[in-house]
């Protein structure tokens, strides 16, 4: 009990001085009266003493991780295995980022390249859907093992690539536990003065509540950059022009059409059809898209990433939400009339008879042209964002199920459809995370573009590979010179074979900083960010990155000035896949 009057060093003070005044005027108090005048004190300068000192924590660790991503868990896993201490400082409540908020239904490519801490995590999702009681809502015989291009469950090697969300967060709290990992959540970076620089190197870091966390070297594990923006770091955010890298995928891309997510009929865009004087349907910009190749500053769109399911036992109703306007799915509807009939085409498969839904079709979950502001944004721009983008996307859920325009066969089964109770159970049943698919992009030692994914140039000192297709959704809708609707942005071209990532594309420019590493918002052109922005793909480069701050500090040497020897050689004894 007396811990609660002795928390911090002001209250000790108080408690001092009332001792002085009872010895000097000799009165004689009972305990309970003492504590009561400590507890009167206390409260008179809680408002003072106590919280400064705990707004001016400071704690230490050879390796600060800022983010609480897949790539974070990964990252502070490998440098615990390697001998140094570690803090993640973690904006998120809930680790995994995407790979346990909906994105269930792994974007795996090629699975031979996936080795190290990211295939032992799929190993842990294996582990846990081996037991039966795993298999609350179907028999694991009814769900099948349906994956992206391969089974799901590869029992050989034991890995499974297809997830509930809690179960990914339940493998990601697994490893940290079983590597006394350190995280401090709903942490907050300070970006307009929080970081602390000294001849080049950051040497502390403060988050809004006051707490400073000083480390040997730094780690951004966030999907949007932001300790490495706030550290004086060179990035980019939108399209570069085909012709800064050699490319041909990355500028403006009007007329190409590779997923399916495009307007496949001639639909007028205004309120009052083929009348332009009526104005545009709502999520319909009225700017020009750009010639063919040239470089913007837009980024392409973000959704939720949605679990649902239609088991009546575990089925929370889709409800009309709050702020709901069904004007803003006119254009939805007007689609529909057309008889396209592919709304359901993304609504992948996870166990117990849930879904991993991903957006699908010319109008669905992206919330197209709506996010462009997001990456430079300040928290409270951003949560008008991410609410805007829920509204959108439950109004989107309720209009497909309820909406009179609608054809009868899409609201009855969309009505079939709920929200999965056993999930995001502290956050309405809605996924902590959106799909941030793109945000800045780090300008380091090295950028990687389309040449390296489509094998037309080697790779310098590969620390990991990719696979997946370079894939972008959809950037702008516009109105065409013909005065219809349609999307641009819209990329999937596949690369040939696995391909190596570099080492500088997790690397600053040694001039700006020479001990941070960047496993997430690497180094790269918008469109080779299209295949390495996956989720193995990050559990990879956060290993790596790991190893090399964990190299730098064992040598005493700046992460730059590691040699790719010794660094690959620690790789691949843990399990890395460098080559293919």
């Amino acid at each position: 009990m007396l811990q609660l009057y002795f928390k911090c060093s002001f209250f000790t003070l108080c408690a001092l001085r009332v001792n002085f005044v009872l010895f000097v005027f000799k009165k004689k108090y009972s305990m309970k009266k003492y504590l009561s005048l400590l507890t009167i004190i206390g409260i008179m300068y809680s408002g003072y003493g106590c919280n400064q000192e705990s707004s001016s924590e400071t704690l230490k660790a050879d390796v600060i991780i800022y983010g609480g991503t897949s790539a974070a868990v990964t990252t502070a896993v490998q440098v615990v295995r390697m001998g140094r201490s570690v803090i993640i400082v973690s904006p998120d409540k809930h680790l995994g980022g995407m790979s346990s908020s909906g994105l269930g239904f792994t974007d795996t490519g090629n699975k031979e390249v996936i080795g190290g801490l990211a295939r032992e995590f799929y190993q842990l999702v294996y582990q846990h859907y081996e037991k039966p009681e795993s298999w609350k809502w179907q028999l694991r015989s009814e769900y099948g093992n349906r994956g992206q291009g391969s089974p799901a469950i590869d029992g050989e090697k034991r890995t499974m690539w297809i997830f509930e969300p809690h179960v990914a967060e339940a493998a990601f709290e697994k490893m940290i536990a079983d590597n006394k990992i350190t995280v401090y959540r709903d942490e907050w970076l300070d970006r307009e003065s929080g970081v602390i620089k000294k001849n080049g190197k950051i040497i502390s870091i403060r988050t809004l509540s006051g707490k400073t966390y000083k480390g040997k070297v730094f780690i951004d594990a966030t999907y949007e950059g932001d300790l490495m923006a706030a550290s004086g770091v060179s990035y980019h955010i939108g399209r570069e022009a085909n012709s800064v890298y050699g490319e041909t995928w990355n500028g403006v891309q009007k007329g190409v059409f590779h997923h399916g997510h495009y307007f496949r009929s001639n639909i007028s865009p205004y309120k009052i059809p083929d009348d332009p004087s009526s104005g545009l349907l709502p999520r319909i910009s009225s700017e020009t898209p750009g010639e063919n190749g040239s470089g913007d500053n837009k980024i392409q769109a973000y959704c939720y990433r949605l679990c649902l399911t239609q088991h009546p036992e575990n089925k929370v109703p889709i409800t009309r939400p709050e702020g709901y306007d069904s004007t803003q799915y006119e254009l939805f509807a007007r689609i529909m009339a057309t008889g396209w009939n592919e709304f359901f085409e993304k609504y992948d498969a996870i166990p117990n008879v849930k879904t991993d839904v991903n957006n699908h079709g010319p109008f669905s979950t992206d919330n197209i042209g709506m996010n462009y502001d997001y990456p430079e944004a300040s928290y409270e721009r951003r949560k008008e964002i991410l609410k805007e983008h829920i509204t959108y996307q439950k109004g989107f859920l309720y209009f497909a199920s309820t909406d009179p325009r609608l054809p009868e066969w899409l609201r009855t089964e969309m009505s079939s459809w709920g929200y999965s109770k056993d999930e995001f159970t502290d956050n309405g049943y809605w996924p902590y995370n959106i799909y941030v698919r793109e945000a800045r992009r780090m300008l380091g030692e090295y950028v990687m573009t389309e040449n390296d994914v489509l094998i037309k140039r080697p790779v310098p000192d590969p620390v990991g590979m990719g696979s997946y297709t370079l894939d972008s959704h959809n950037i702008q809708r516009y109105v065409t010179p013909e005065g219809f609707v349609q999307n641009e942005g819209d990329i999937g071209v596949g690369a040939p074979k696995p391909y190596q990532i570099s080492m500088g594309s997790l690397i600053p420019k040694k001039e700006e900083c020479s001990n941070l590493l960047v496993p997430v918002c690497v180094s790269c052109s918008h469109i080779a960010y299209g295949s390495i922005r996956m989720e193995p793909v990050f559990m990879i480069l956060g290993q790596s990155a790991g190893t090399i701050a964990a190299l730098a500090i064992d040598k005493n040497k700046n992460i730059h000035d590691l040699t790719y020897p010794e660094i690959s050689e620690k790789l691949l004894t843990d399990g890395q896949i460098l080559n293919y």
